[in-house]
């Protein structure tokens, strides 16, 4: 029976120190707890040679080391780390034997232990991980995903070797066919029995099977099963409901060999030009936003209870879906996505064989793309979220012979592994003829693509006859045209391909009023998905709006140190929807109270510059340290035909609300020029004449105290949970005071460290893992890891201190902490 454990605990990390390398003395080690980023914690440098594309992070080397203690009846077993993501260039080695390389920092992997294993003593493990110059964005580095210890019987099912489909499904009845690959590594031909036992939703079983299969030795064999259930619950974006399949794998003497349980969801997904994506046979448009793999304040590491926040924050913000950028998921992440029905494009990788940075996976590419293409298949093709798989971004061969050969290769390969799923790629038309265009400037000149893009994005080059020609290849290869800012090509496409089934698979977050419209209009056009719903670190500055008066003015996109973050996310590193995320709820038509927005005083009369990733320089706060009498800008966002402004009941004024996309004005908000005042400002919104809606804002009424509060108070004893405090400076009303900056200290009594403290302030230039930092707009953000049972006390001091406790209870003898953290 496979022992499928936690390997997260007991780890040491240092930096490498390599033999021949002079050193003072060896780098000390400090003990971690799995996932972990190493990177996280070293100092930045306004002169790393990884620049803005880290966040001014260094390249890092490191090392981590374990002891394992192996009983000498491991030697009747078969033994194997998984590493669900190391990143990047992997190397593990086992009593100082190399047993396992991975380049792909974002690919699982297995180590397989058995041929260096000294049975009935203590073993050394050590794996290496490496980050230089490899990508244009924060990495991060080290084990950052989780590791499982498996002890297998010889004759056992492999990691990911359950397939779950559901070829026919209807209200009545569902098939559910399961496929179960069985590994003998034993040297003699081995005949074993397989039981399959699924449970519905509610815990009650609902159906089983059983096979013999025999398997030649140092084979593998598979065996199919098929189960009909009576009235399926179907997996929806609004009822996520999850099956279980539970298996076994006994001998001919009924003898247990193996165990293996699965999770799924019994739904349908079709593509079609006249009607769309249909999810269980309704049509539904995706409202999407790309997510980079890190966490904010933890740097990458993907913690079971950070993944499932992510997940649950961006989908209360109005997406139903989002696409991996530029890599596979996180076994944790596509969890989420299944248990709380948000949808997911998976996709592969930023680059094939030409590379976008001096040491990226383009290296490594042609030699492991089919191992790593596998693995991101076979990981994700139980998941009910994952719709459809993507093969790459913006690739640079794409409008060159080689797009046509290496296109066509991940797309087939995708589906021998996979045919129930769609494919695309994300093509950029002016990627397709950068070679063109480059060659056109003049040479002297650094051609910088992002502040390309910002300036004409793929708009106008990308409806050109040229891309069209230079993209036909690409498209003609996926199930689904991904295209990559290029809305321009919507109408277009629906005249000369009718057929061609198109999907915005990335775009400017502040076009949704230009994109939306045509996404409804068109039914070949699957949905969009915005840069980005979460912000990142790195790319820093991406989506920046600065005033022309500013010291730090960014070169092209990048923003000079002490810059750190893209910026151009909805929602911010801390996980606080920024004011563009409500505009976009209304523009999708999900929201009818209007949001005030309004423009930070400090910059009336000041140029305001904005990246075509970037938005206004507005807050949701009337509470501005500002003499009365102060000319403010204020926006207010909402589906109406106008809208009134009242202060303290009095009108300072009607406005129209703009319809028209691309003004001053963005579409569906109105404008009021008015003089700063203290009292409750509201914004009345009106459709022929009549309000169906309002909403409010209050200046301070008296000097802010600290605030803290727990998004959960009750948490568990696991190292996959988490608690997230927020600390914020709010007046005796309850007002957030944006205005007001205070230096907070935060200290932790009881059963738990503090895993990462912040603010969203995208040029902080203090470390996550200190425990003092300034608020940013009134608000920080602690992380609290619990070590074990028992209330952990949360105390913040400024000028005032605030405390909040949180309850760690036991984790119940056999109980799954992945479901725990999910509470």
């Amino acid at each position: 029976m496979v022992n499928r454990q936690s390997f997260n605990d007991g780890w040491r990390v240092a930096a490498e120190q390599h033999l021949f390398a002079a050193v003072a003395a060896p780098a000390p080690q400090v003990e971690v707890v799995l996932p972990h980023d190493a990177m996280r914690d070293l100092a930045r440098d306004p002169h790393s040679s990884n620049g803005s594309n880290s966040g001014y992070y260094p390249s890092a080397h490191v090392v981590y080391e374990k002891s394992l203690i192996v009983p000498r009846s491991w030697a009747q077993r078969t033994v194997a780390l998984e590493f669900e993501g190391v990143y990047r260039d992997a190397m593990v080695y086992l009593n100082g034997n190399l047993v396992a390389q991975r380049p792909n920092g974002y690919s699982p992997f297995l180590a397989p232990l058995d041929p260096y294993l000294e049975y009935g003593s203590v073993n050394h493990l050590r794996v290496e991980s490496r980050a230089h110059q490899d990508s244009r964005w924060y990495t991060g580095v080290g084990i950052y995903r989780n590791v499982w210890l498996l002890v297998s019987d010889p004759v056992h099912i492999p990691i990911d070797g359950v397939s779950i489909t559901t070829p026919e499904v209807d209200e009545t009845v569902a098939a559910v066919a399961v496929a179960v690959t069985v590994r003998n590594e034993t040297r003699t031909t081995e005949s074993v029995r397989i039981r399959s036992m699924l449970y519905a939703p509610d815990g009650s079983m609902a159906a089983r099977q059983s096979a013999p299969l025999t398997v030649l030795a140092g084979d593998t064999g598979v065996v199919r099963l098929r189960h009909w259930l009576r009235e399926p619950e179907i997996w929806d974006i609004d009822n996520p409901s999850r099956y279980s399949l539970e298996l076994t794998v006994t001998d001919a003497d009924g003898g247990l060999r193996d165990t293996d349980e699965s999770w799924f969801g019994i739904r349908t997904v079709q593509v079609d030009p006249g009607r769309g994506l249909r999810l269980n046979g309704r049509s539904v448009k995706l409202r999407g936003g790309c997510v980079h793999h890190d966490n904010g304040p933890l740097g990458a590491a993907a913690v079971d209870r950070a993944e499932h926040r992510k997940a649950e924050l961006i989908k209360a913000a109005g997406f139903n879906a989002v696409r991996s950028a530029h890599n596979g998921m996180s076994r944790a992440f596509l969890d989420a996505c299944d248990r709380i029905g948000l949808l997911v494009i998976n996709e592969l990788t930023d680059v094939w064989t030409s590379g976008k940075s001096s040491y990226d996976l383009s290296l490594t590419f042609a030699d492991w793309w089919e191992r790593d293409l596998t693995a991101l298949v076979l990981s994700s093709r139980n998941h009910p979220s994952v719709i459809m798989y993507s093969i790459g971004n913006e690739i640079l061969e794409i409008g060159r012979p080689g797009a046509a050969i290496w296109g066509r290769r991940l797309a087939e390969k995708v589906r021998v592994l996979d045919a129930t799923r769609p494919v695309t790629n994300a093509v950029n038309g002016l990627v397709a003829v950068l070679d063109s265009v480059v060659t056109a400037r003049d040479q002297r000149v650094a051609f910088d693509f992002n502040t390309a893009l910002s300036a004409d994005g793929s708009r106008a080059i990308g409806a050109s006859p040229e891309v069209t020609r230079l993209t036909e290849e690409a498209h003609a290869q996926v199930d689904v045209a991904g295209i990559n800012y290029a809305e321009s090509r919507y109408d277009l496409d629906a005249e000369l391909f009718p057929d061609r089934i198109v999907l915005g698979t990335e775009s400017f977050p502040g076009r949704l009023d230009r994109i939306w419209p045509l996404v409804l209009k068109h039914p070949q056009v699957l949905g969009d998905f915005a840069w980005t719903a979460w912000d990142h670190l790195g790319e820093a500055g991406t989506g920046r709006a600065y005033y022309d008066d500013d010291p730090l003015r960014p070169v092209g996109l990048a923003s000079p140190y002490p810059w750190l973050v893209s910026h151009a996310g909805t929602i911010d590193i801390t996980g606080v929807r920024r004011p563009i995320s409500y505009w976009r709820e209304i523009v999708w038509g999900l929201r009818d109270e209007p949001y005030l927005a309004v423009h930070r005083p400090q910059g009336h009369g000041r140029t305001l510059r904005r990246s075509s990733w970037a938005w206004d320089d507005v807050l949701a706060s009337w509470a501005w340290d500002i003499p009365p009498g102060s000319p403010v800008i204020v926006d207010v966002y909402a589906d109406a035909d106008d809208v009134e402004l009242l202060l303290d009941g009095e009108s300072l004024g009607v406005a129209t609300v703009n319809r028209t996309a691309g003004e001053t004005v963005p579409a569906f908000a109105a404008r009021f020029e008015v003089f700063y005042g203290p009292g409750e400002l509201v914004a009345v919104a009106r459709r022929g004449g009549a309000e169906f809606a309002r909403s409010s804002l209050r200046s301070p009424c008296g000097v802010p105290e600290l605030h803290a509060h727990a998004e959960r108070t009750r948490i568990i004893a696991s190292p996959a949970d988490l608690a997230y405090v927020h600390l914020e400076l709010r007046d005796d009303a309850g007002t957030l005071c944006v205005d007001r900056s205070d230096r907070v200290r935060v200290s932790i009594d009881g059963p738990g460290v503090l895993a990462g403290f912040a603010g969203a302030k995208p040029d902080e230039t203090a470390g996550f893992g200190g425990d003092a930092h300034d608020t940013f707009e009134g608000r920080l953000l602690a992380i609290v890891r619990p070590t074990g049972p028992g209330d952990i006390r949360v105390r913040a001091t400024g000028t005032t201190s605030g405390t909040v406790v949180v309850t760690v209870t036991a984790v119940s003898p056999g109980a799954d902490a992945r479901e725990a953290v999910t509470a």
